[in-house]
């Protein structure tokens, strides 16, 4: 029998040794925490206290998402961040897709020890982008692109129509978050499909012209589509991001990602 999605956010407090670190995980666009519950959920095991919002306008349907700004997304996830901030003594920021570049919007103004990003989106290349603004009074709503799941069977619980006045926000979000790149100092780690049929390769141009401050590692995803958090190479995802996260602890000794900006993936 197969569940329905959970779109309920989920937090944890920390339970494990060392110095207490706190990370803050992002949904994408159209989605809901359903679509990254598992890596929450491996983080939380691993002993880190977690916050996984409900972004705003998402999880209920895309007429809500139509009146949504993009601050409001940003708001919460910026809100899970100072929760944490307030009880632990680092704090990650991590997201799929959108709540990639939300994580790096946060990496930008606030001092967070690292950033774990899965396929995260900076650019919208569809040529429509630039007229959404207008469009949005013509059109209320385009087919989403949802489900871009390699392994059978899945339902990330996405929306089945994309309310073109969102897609105008994310746009917004989009361009004001490369802006702020080089801002971002803590190192940074990237997940990247090699075949993703959501973000293009036009977004990690723009996140390695960007990132002019802070440690570059890419790891290249060969069995999963664009929601890789719940696809073939999820365990991957789960067990480097803990392994990433235990070598920013204070005192560690420096991995590759934080000593050299690093790149294992093509364009």
């Amino acid at each position: 029998m197969t569940l329905p999605p959970d779109h309920t956010p989920f937090s944890s407090p920390f339970t494990g040794t060392g110095p207490r670190t706190g990370v803050v995980v992002s949904h994408g666009f159209t989605g809901s925490p359903n679509g990254v519950r598992d890596w929450a959920t491996s983080l939380a095991d691993a002993g880190y206290a977690v916050r996984m919002p409900l972004l705003p306008g998402h999880g209920t349907s895309w007429q809500d998402l139509a009146r949504t700004r993009w601050q409001a997304w940003h708001a919460a996830i910026d809100a899970a961040y100072l929760e944490l901030a307030g009880e632990c003594d680092q704090v990650i920021v991590a997201g799929l897709s959108m709540g990639g570049a939300l994580a790096l919007r946060i990496a930008a103004n606030r001092p967070v020890a690292g950033v774990v990003v899965v396929n995260p989106g900076l650019v919208i290349d569809d040529p429509r982008a630039p007229l959404a603004g207008l469009l949005k009074f013509v059109v209320r709503s385009t087919p989403a692109i949802a489900n871009d799941i390699l392994k059978e069977g899945i339902d990330e619980g996405a929306y089945a129509r994309t309310p073109v006045a969102a897609a105008h926000e994310l746009n917004k979000m989009f361009k004001d978050t490369v802006r702020l790149l080089p801002r971002v100092t803590a190192p940074v780690r990237v997940y990247r499909s090699a075949v993703d049929h959501v973000v293009s390769d036009s977004s990690m141009r723009a996140l390695r012209r960007g990132l002019t401050h802070a440690p570059l590692e890419v790891i290249r995803l060969e069995n999963s589509y664009h929601v890789a958090t719940m696809d073939n190479d999820a365990p991957e995802i789960f067990r480097g991001s803990a392994e990433f996260i235990r070598s920013l602890a204070p005192g560690s000794t420096p991995d590759a990602a934080r000593a050299s900006q690093k790149d294992t993936a093509d364009d």
